[in-house]
Parts: structure tokens; C-alpha cells; sequence
């Protein structure tokens, strides 16, 4: 409380009580899958064009030495193409490099010796990626050519689309360099390598000391979607004046595992795999376009854990790429906190303009990206048009999805005038509650919102005056949704009730710090099955002649 020591007025800021509650985000997607490269630990990614950079395309990997498709990008294209507008991606790579995994992050230091560069994570592709260290752009330049202030240097960063390209282009570019005259060489320095780079990245008047604002180490680590980069000693790196390929990338010789895409969390700063996408507090989708890499129903079980563990997120999945007729199609999970769509997605390939066989989760996750802006959470992510695609991997009749349905398989369907479609939103679950996708995730926006917007009530007096605030604050954010259409009910009183006093919680509670709220509400359920019942009728209609 305030002291009042000496005569005067004084001015108090009073709490009014009444702390808003703000709902949180229900469509920030993780996506666990394979790519071209890439780093390793969850990166938050906001377009497709944004994922290219730092993850690469369309990708066919072969660790094992068996060659396989990688339908991450595919994935997250399409959530982008309907309606995703965030998202974190977590790559998968085989871990154990002492066991014939995927190799360390491609290195190469300088021949100074006093830069180490590093791609931005394991995988063949590391040796595609080239560098050349040259003079900063702002040195000043004698009639001879000669840098005359080299106390700041260039760092310029190529990738190739394969490695054959890349020393092509290292063997031309080094030529050119090599037959320059000193006046020529800058010209020859700042053109484009041939074959050109399918990225470049440049880093210009960069300084060695640890104290400037263009430090190296912090610019290149901090904007790089290619390379890290640290400091072997403090002297200046010298300039190359030749394009390098970095060395010692490798897929690995063993299959991708289970545990690879489960990752570890045994570094809490730096988890990988699934588990860098459960240590992201706003994601509430998870999906894995690769999951069919792996033996039916393991990624999904692993995705399920980490739904259920967590109880903030809900987990899309699909069926296998050829997972037989309609008759032999079970969900891989049985959980309120998932999904299983079927079949999968044709869509074209603009690289070969070939028509490729995808998982759907990434173009779903997308519609309930669509479906919750253009309506909000409690509206179930289907009858929704599928974007971005070609066509779908087999045709559904309703006599087919008759015995889909009541399993838990939401079907994806053409339909004449209409278009492809989702039609189908059921969770997997067994349990009649927990049916519906739109509940489920429903109770997950109100539970996280809850959670988050309640923060200031930890360590306030466990008293009535706190106990009013928190239901006040409760019922304001459940009766805004029950003004959305949220929830159901004529009044607010049918639709949500909160109550928090002597009722929810014995003595032995409050000394024991418990403070215990009593929330009820009322879901809207979908519209699954529209019934007209139809019959003639010969009353109330007379005809006249006149």
C-alpha cells in the first residue's frame, strides 16, 4: 500500500479488476519431414517462398541408398496455396553420423585460417553450397586496382542444385579470377558464377572486430538461411579472391528411423525432431508429410503423444500412398487429438511438369488455417475446397464413405460443379464426446486461452475479491464467444456458466494454494447429416374461375 508521509494530495492509480483475456492462435502448424537442407531445430516460416531459402524444393533423398521421395515441400506449398499463414519446421536426418548417419555440417576454413564456415546443417547437400571471400564494397580502390583500406572484407555464399554444377561453376569462375589484371579483378569478383547459383547470399563490408555493429559472426549467423559461421582466431579473415566448396556432406549409409523423427531433447537449448516442435508453445496443428517413410502408425503414435501429453495442439495424419480400397482403410491412431484423411493428392510438379502423388496433411492444415480466419474455430474444416491441386488419388462414392465415416476416416471427394473437396470432420476417437474435429479443437482454443490470459491470478490472495475478478474475467471472454457463435444457446446463461467460491473449493484447498474454477460450456456441434423429410400435402390451396 502507498504511504502517506506529508500533507498534499495525492495521485493512485486504482486496478479496476477486470483483466481481458485474448484468444490465442489455433492455426500456427508444425511439420516434421525431410528436406533438401537445412538446419535442424524448429524455424519459423511464414511463405513458401521463405521455406526455399533456408530448406531447399522438391527433394528425393536416398539414405539407405534407396532413392525416396521427401514430401515436405509439397506440404508446406499447398498449406501456403490454402490459407496457412505460419508456420515451424522441424527437418529430419539420419542422427547418428558415428553409425553411418547423416554427416556433421559441412566445413572449410578459409585460407587464413581465421574463419570456419559450417552449412546450416548435415546432408550432402552442405558440398553444394560455395563461398569466396573478396574486398568490401566501400575499400578504396588505387588506378591500379589495389584494395587500399582492407580493414573490412566481403563474404559472399553460393548454392548449387547439385554438386556437379557447383564445381563446374567454382572450376570457371577461379579460370576468370585466375586471368583477371589487376584492374579487371573487381568486375570479375562481383559477377555471377555460370552456371548460376540457384541462391547466392552477400554479406558485405563485414568487420573482424567483436565490438562493431557488422561483426561477421553475428551479421552471417543472424541472416544466413546457408551457412553459420564462427570465428577461429581474431585476426581478419584474408581474402580468398576464389570460390571454395565447403566438404564433408553426407546423407548417411542407414535408413531414417523412428527415433529420428522423434528427435531428443537431451539439449534444452537446441531440441530437433518432434521435439523441438513440442518445445514451441504456439504451435496448435502438427502433421508429417514423411510419416509413410516410416512402418504404419509409428510417427502417428508419436504425434498422438505429443497431442495428448500436451493437450494444446491436434495432430493431422493421412493414410499410406497406397493403402488399398476403401474396405481396407483403418485410422493409424485412435485419439480425440487427431485426424485421418484418405486418399492422397495428385498434384503437377513445375520442375518436371509431372503429375506427383502427395500426403494431404499440408494442404489440410492450410483449410483449417482458412476455415479459422474466415470463420473461426468452432466452424469443422470441411465441405472446403482443395487448392493447388490436380486431382485426387482415387474417386469416393457415397456408398464408399458410408464405411469411412463412422470410423473416423474423413474422406477427400470430387464432386461435379464443386470441385475437390474435404468431406469428412471427425476426430478418430471412440468416444461420441469427441467426435468432431471443430469440439475438440474448440476446447483447446478455450483451455490455452484460459491458461494464458490467467497468468496474473498465481500468487494473488485466494479470497473472494480474486475470485470475482477471475470469474469476471472468464465469463467476458466466453461470453464474446458465445456472441461469435461459438457456442450454443439463446442466452448466455445456456451457453457457458463459471463459478469459483466456496463451492469449488474446501479450506484444505485455499491453504494449500489451490485456487479451483468451475467452467461449463456448450459446443456447437456441426451439421454432419442435413434430413429433409418430404411428403405431399393437399390442404390450404383452392383454385377459382372467374
Amino acid at each position: 500500500m502507498p504511504e502517506y508521509l506529508y500533507p498534499g494530495v495525492y495521485v493512485e492509480e486504482v486496478d479496476t479488476g477486470n483483466k481481458p483475456i485474448e484468444g490465442v492462435s489455433t492455426s500456427t502448424t508444425g511439420f516434421l519431414g525431410i528436406a533438401e537442407r537445412g538446419p535442424v531445430t524448429a524455424t519459423f516460416v511464414t511463405s513458401y517462398t521463405e521455406f526455399q531459402r533456408s530448406f531447399g524444393t522438391y527433394y528425393t533423398y536416398a539414405a539407405g541408398g534407396q532413392p525416396a521421395q521427401a514430401y515436405l515441400a509439397y506440404a508446406v506449398e499447398g498449406f501456403f496455396l490454402n490459407g496457412g499463414l505460419r508456420c515451424w519446421i522441424a527437418r529430419v536426418t539420419a542422427l547418428d553420423a558415428a553409425h553411418g548417419g547423416a554427416g556433421k555440417a559441412a566445413t572449410a576454413t578459409a585460407t587464413s585460417t581465421a574463419i570456419t564456415i559450417n552449412a546450416a546443417g548435415p546432408g550432402a547437400t552442405g558440398s553444394q553450397i560455395g563461398f569466396m571471400i573478396s574486398p568490401a564494397g566501400n575499400s578504396y580502390v588505387s588506378s591500379a586496382g589495389t584494395p587500399v583500406n582492407q580493414t573490412l572484407f566481403r563474404l559472399t555464399v553460393y548454392y548449387w542444385s547439385s554438386a556437379a554444377l557447383a564445381n563446374q561453376a567454382m572450376t570457371a569462375f577461379n579460370a576468370a579470377v585466375t586471368a583477371a589484371s589487376a584492374a579487371t579483378l573487381p568486375g570479375v569478383l562481383a559477377s555471377t558464377p555460370n552456371p548460376a547459383p540457384a541462391q547466392t547470399e552477400v554479406f558485405d563490408n563485414l568487420s573482424s572486430d567483436p565490438n562493431s555493429s557488422v561483426y561477421y559472426v553475428g551479421v552471417v549467423n543472424g541472416g544466413s538461411d546457408l551457412v553459420t559461421v564462427a570465428a577461429a582466431t581474431a585476426a581478419q579473415p584474408t581474402n580468398t579472391n576464389a570460390i571454395a566448396l565447403l566438404t564433408g556432406g553426407s546423407d548417411g549409409t542407414v535408413q531414417l528411423t523412428l527415433s529420428d523423427f522423434a528427435g531428443n531433447n537431451t539439449n534444452p537449448e537446441a531440441p530437433i525432431g518432434l521435439a523441438a516442435l513440442a518445445a514451441v508453445d504456439e504451435i496448435s496443428l502438427l502433421c508429417c508429410p514423411d510419416e509413410s517413410s516410416q512402418p504404419i502408425g509409428q510417427v502417428a503414435g508419436q504425434l498422438q503423444q505429443v497431442c495428448e501429453s500436451l493437450k494444446d495442439r491436434f495432430a493431422i495424419l493421412q493414410s499410406l500412398p497406397q493403402a488399398g480400397g476403401p474396405s481396407s482403410v483403418t485410422p493409424s491412431v485412435i485419439s480425440e487429438y487427431a485426424a485421418f484423411y484418405y486418399p492422397w493428392l495428385n498434384v503437377v510438379n513445375p520442375t518436371t511438369n509431372l503429375t506427383t502423388l502427395i500426403p494431404p496433411c499440408g494442404h489440410i492444415a492450410g483449410i483449417y488455417a482458412r476455415s479459422d480466419n474466415d470463420e473461426n474455430v468452432a466452424k469443422d474444416p470441411a465441405n472446403e475446397q482443395i487448392l493447388g491441386i490436380d486431382s485426387i488419388q482415387l474417386p469416393i462414392n457415397n456408398q464408399l464413405q458410408a464405411i469411412l465415416n463412422p470410423i473416423g476416416v474423413n474422406c477427400l471427394r470430387y464432386f461435379k460443379g464443386q470441385g475437390n473437396l474435404v468431406w469428412g470432420g471427425r476426430t478418430t476417437s471412440s468416444d461420441s464426446d469427441w467426435q468432431y474435429i471443430s469440439v475438440r479443437r474448440l476446447f483447446i482454443y478455450i483451455e490455452k486461452s484460459i491458461q494464458q490470459g490467467t497468468q496474473w491470478v498465481v500468487f494473488e490472495q485466494n479470497d473472494p475479491t480474486t475470485w470475482a475478478r477471475v470469474v469476471r474475467s472468464v465469463s467476458d471472454f466466453l461470453t464474446g464467444l458465445w456472441m461469435q457463435d461459438m457456442l450454443m444457446g439463446a442466452t448466455k446463461d445456456q451457453a457457458f456458466f463459471v463459478r469459483c467460491d466456496n463451492t469449488t473449493m474446501t479450506q484444505a484447498d485455499i491453504e494449500n494454494g489451490r485456487l479451483i474454477v468451475l467452467v461449463g460450456v456448450a459446443p456447437v456441434y456441426p451439421a454432419e447429416f442435413v434430413i429433409f423429410r418430404i411428403g405431399q400435402w393437399s390442404g390450404g390451396a383452392s383454385v377459382t374461375e372467374s
